[in-house]
């Protein structure tokens, strides 16, 4: 009888592989691997938070990036257009998150073009959390959200893939700060104006306290016309 382990069978060859892996987001050495990869890599630091309302979502995000202990760039764009009525905010590893981006951007247009239909929200969300749990993103945790036939969404996607819809959610080393500001002011019938200036005070909040957020603010508002996308380097005048 062939050797077993808590992974199935063993390699007959002698090996401590397992027949019947890898198993999808499993591969040799991935720990050294991430750690490899993200070894004086950019990160963002950040913080993202993404609300929806009956009309629009909004996503926000600092405009900061950091290298180790170093602030390596003021002015990060941290939240994309990846569809037609849908965006995604990044936190995490930088090369990572604008590999992620180009792709979904890339699988979002092929299904366009092979069926003739936008990709729906829901359709979106589990592509980029089987994405995700593939392994070859080291390390990024995305905030999506977009508008469809069904209305508006937002997704919580953590690094390993795992997916919750919210009505609101946040991401990043600044993310206690700003989900304060969220549960004291998150109301479901926030008009769009309402929601940016909630998401815009959730920003201001954390970078305040986070020293890895900082240097201004992104902010993007999806609505079934598309993804408007503005950045500002005065919080306190994005409020006024």
């Amino acid at each position: 009888m062939r050797p077993t382990s808590d992974l199935g069978e063993l390699d007959p060859t002698g090996g401590d592989r397992p027949v019947f892996g890898p198993e999808i987001g499993e591969f040799p050495n991935a720990d050294q691997r991430a750690a490899t990869e993200s070894d004086g890599e950019m990160k963002t630091g950040t913080t993202t938070v993404g609300l929806k309302t009956d009309d629009a979502v909004v996503l926000a995000t600092d405009m900061r990036a950091s290298l180790g202990q170093m602030v390596s760039s003021k002015n990060v764009q941290k939240v994309e257009e990846i569809h037609p009525t849908g965006a995604l905010t990044i936190a995490g590893s930088v090369s990572a998150a604008q590999n992620l981006i180009e792709t979904l951007r890339a699988e979002v247009r092929l299904y366009e073009s092979r069926r003739g239909e936008d990709m729906s929200m829901q359709a979106l969300s589990t592509l980029t959390g089987n994405l995700l749990r593939s392994g070859s993103f080291f390390i990024v945790q995305p905030i999506l959200g977009g508008v469809d036939d069904e209305g508006t969404h937002v997704y919580s996607i953590d690094p390993a893939g795992g997916m919750t819809e919210e009505e609101y959610t946040v991401t990043g080393s600044g993310s206690q700060y700003a989900l304060g500001v969220l549960e004291q002011e998150y109301d479901e019938e926030l008009s769009v104006e309402a929601a940016e200036r909630v998401a815009t005070q959730a920003i201001q909040s954390a970078v305040e306290r986070d020293l890895a957020s900082g240097n201004g603010i992104n902010v993007a508002v999806v609505t079934e016309d598309g993804v408007d996308v503005s950045s500002y380097k005065d919080i306190e005048a994005r409020l006024e």
